[in-house]
């Protein structure tokens, strides 16, 4: 389902592996996209410069998954609030601990992450999304 709700924004709510066409917008060519398991993506467009900013949140599981590590890696207790919002700053982790945490989401999801992208992952989601990034890049 679609919907434009304004002139500058539209959002998209897709079933895991349905393919999505959207048609001209404000202007904008075309845009085909796929859904690999996703639960929703959403769409935003910058009026200045005319782009179109496309962000797909990682699966539940896996974001739930990475909470489960972090918590571990920090030792937090179980309870903690921990989402993907959090930020591994506020949860009191420093760079050796991000470097811990990275080595336990390696190991979990068999992937490798490179040194350069560790420097990216600042929250929970940002950990999640680059996971299944690297799973579906694994896959092809």
């Amino acid at each position: 389902m679609a919907a434009i709700t304004g002139p500058s924004s539209i959002s998209v709510r897709s079933r895991p592996h349905q393919t999505l066409a959207l048609s001209r917008a404000n202007g904008l060519k075309p845009v085909s996209l796929s859904c690999y398991g996703r639960s929703s993506l959403s769409f935003g467009l910058q009026q200045r410069s005319a782009q179109l900013r496309v962000s797909c949140a990682a699966k539940p599981d896996t974001v739930d998954k990475v909470c489960k590590i972090v918590r571990k890696q920090l030792a937090l207790p179980d309870d903690s609030a921990v989402s993907g919002e959090s930020k591994f700053s506020a949860l009191g982790a420093d760079s050796l601990d991000t470097v811990e945490i990275v080595m336990g989401l390696e190991e979990e999801f068999g992937i490798s992450v490179e040194e350069e992208s560790v420097q990216s992952i600042a929250t929970v989601q940002d950990a999640a999304d680059l996971i299944e990034k690297l799973i579906e890049k694994n896959k092809a």
